[in-house]
């Protein structure tokens, strides 16, 4: 329903407000999904988005490379078999343009854009306690009335983008990745920086090494990473993927991360030999098959975890040949699996091209950004006229705490969170009522798993619990602080029995400082966690307080 009437008065008496049952903060993959089914519910709903158009981070992240490392079959829509069938990709592993397309295919086939507010910030969300509604305001001055708050900003939608002194005097072109220019950038011939080798930074570097006339690469933490295998579908393989539709709908929602292989392999119950075809095996497959679906116990056994380590670092020695690019490039100080890990291709022979030098600032760091280009602390200065900053994200916090977002008492979400980050479920938050909440800390979707698979199975539970409320004349819920306490001793339980919460890495909120310590994902397994959402919602929100 396209509202644009302003009929409800705000708390503080200004201008009038429009008048929602909900509003929805983001609009990709997680803010389409419940646009349409609070829709779909008689609800008159709106979504409302920074970028100027649909997609989220498949707006954003234009940069050179970007694409999926999940299949792009299992990244999709289930609850429509027309929708999924209704599209097809053009190989296993899609780039950025063309997963633009099929988000913009998605909102124009569900008729979802006449609710949708683009190139609109939301600066601020108060909840007025008189009333249980939610004032919420934009960048615009546009004043929202709205019983339900749902954040569909994503877990990577907070840029880490002004890290350096003296980026402002920069005379070259300077950009963050995730807020890449919609018109071309030429780097053909020039002298390109790029500062990180995570996931978006790999594939950047391996995508313009060929191009560039100079590439100097800034590297601190080195990565683990896997070869993908890319080939391109035509009709036969297109047919083939559809046909499993059943078969993904029925298996994906509850493997350990969402994705359509699982862990099937006991490290104890093979021979050494037998533990070597495993790893061959699924290294050849060119997926993430390797880290999440080889040995279970590579999360959780140092013996283990080692060994599979070494594996991969016998991978990329082999490739990159340089004893000192080893040494800058292979990880050896933590386990493969604790940090993100990258797909590329072609990423590691990048660095064997002559005009593609790798420069380790783990030891000599970033000073500064010139007039003429990056500053080291030994005092080196490397001419650029371009620098590319690949540096990350505030992840699964910094899209909510860069609104101002208060909840009972004028209490600060950004407060809350600074002192300690917790939720209840990843889906709610004690003393914030009617807040609902996707992709944040103490849910798989904050980081392990195939995010369209987390992301349906929250906006899914959310979309049930409001049609529960209103099926009871109920117009409130929130998490009680007992239940919350239970699900973050549960979290911590479950994510302190693995590696990934001794190793510091974004998952942890390592990259940003002061960022309270908590390992952001919910580490259980995506099929564990939907069961646990299914049990609360069938025991009529035991935990919540709804009046």
């Amino acid at each position: 329903m396209d509202m644009e009437t302003k009929d409800a008065a705000p708390a503080n008496g200004s201008a009038a407000a429009t008048k929602l049952d909900a509003l929805i903060i983001g609009a990709g993959v997680a803010g389409l999904y419940q646009l349409h089914m609070l829709r779909n519910q008689g609800l008159t709903v709106r979504a409302y988005d920074s970028a100027p158009n649909v997609g989220g981070t498949w707006c954003w992240n234009r940069y050179p490379g970007a694409r999926f490392d999940s299949e792009a079959y299992i990244y999709q829509y289930l609850f429509s078999e027309e929708l999924y069938k209704g599209w097809s990709w053009s190989e296993r592993f899609p780039g950025q343009p063309e997963i633009e397309r099929w988000m913009n295919y998605v909102a124009d086939s569900l008729d979802l854009r006449r609710d949708i507010r683009f190139s609109t910030t939301i600066t601020s969300a108060h909840f007025d306690e008189e009333r249980s509604r939610w004032t919420v305001r934009t960048d615009g001055g546009e004043v929202i009335d709205t019983q339900f708050l749902i954040t569909c900003c994503g877990m990577l939608s907070a840029p880490l983008s002004d890290l350096f002194p003296g980026q402002d005097s920069f005379e070259g072109q300077i950009f963050h990745t995730a807020r890449w220019p919609r018109e071309p950038v030429e780097l053909a011939g020039k002298r390109v920086g790029v500062v990180g080798i995570g996931a978006t930074g790999i594939q950047v570097i391996q995508t313009i090494a060929g191009q560039v006339g100079q590439l100097k690469v800034f590297v601190r933490t080195p990565q683990y990473v896997l070869p993908m295998k890319n080939p391109k579908y035509g009709p036969e393989e297109v047919a083939a993927y559809k046909a499993r539709f059943e078969e993904l709908r029925a298996t994906l929602p509850y493997t350990f991360t969402g994705f359509e292989y699982d862990f099937e392999n006991s490290w104890a119950e093979l021979s050494p030999a037998q533990r070597r075809a495993v790893l061959e095996e699924v290294y050849e497959n060119g997926s993430l098959k390797l880290w999440l679906a080889s040995f279970a116990e590579l999360f959780f056994d140092e013996a283990v975890s080692e060994e599979v380590s070494e594996f991969v670092r016998e991978k990329m020695r082999a490739r990159l040949k340089d004893p000192g690019l080893c040494d800058l490039l292979v990880p050896t100080d933590y386990g493969f699996g604790t940090h993100r890990v990258p797909l590329e291709t072609n990423y590691l022979e990048a660095y064997l091209r002559p005009n593609v030098e790798a420069i380790g600032v783990r030891d000599n760091p970033i000073r500064r950004v010139t007039p003429a280009g990056i500053e080291t602390a030994d005092g080196t200065l490397h001419a650029l006229d371009v620098i590319i900053l690949a540096t990350g994200f505030d992840a699964g916090t910094g899209a909510l705490t860069r609104i101002d977002i208060r909840g009972r008492g004028g209490r600060s979400l950004k407060e809350d969170w600074g002192r300690d980050i917790r939720t209840t479920m990843g889906l709610q938050i004690h003393g914030y009522p009617n807040l609902f909440t996707t992709a944040v800390p103490l849910a798989p979707s904050a980081a392990l798993c195939n995010m369209t698979t987390c992301l349906q199975q929250q906006t899914e539970w959310i979309s049930d619990c409001i049609a529960y409320l209103r099926s009871g004349q109920r117009t409130v819920i929130e998490p009680t602080a007992e239940m919350e306490d239970r699900w973050v001793v549960h979290h911590d339980e479950t994510a302190n029995a693995t590696l990934i919460s001794k190793t510091d890495s974004w998952y942890l909120g390592s990259n940003i400082p002061g960022k309270p310590r908590r390992v952001l994902s919910y580490t259980g397994g995506v099929g564990t966690y939907r069961r646990k959402c299914d049990e609360v919602a069938a025991s009529g929100y035991q935990g919540f307080a709804i009046r």
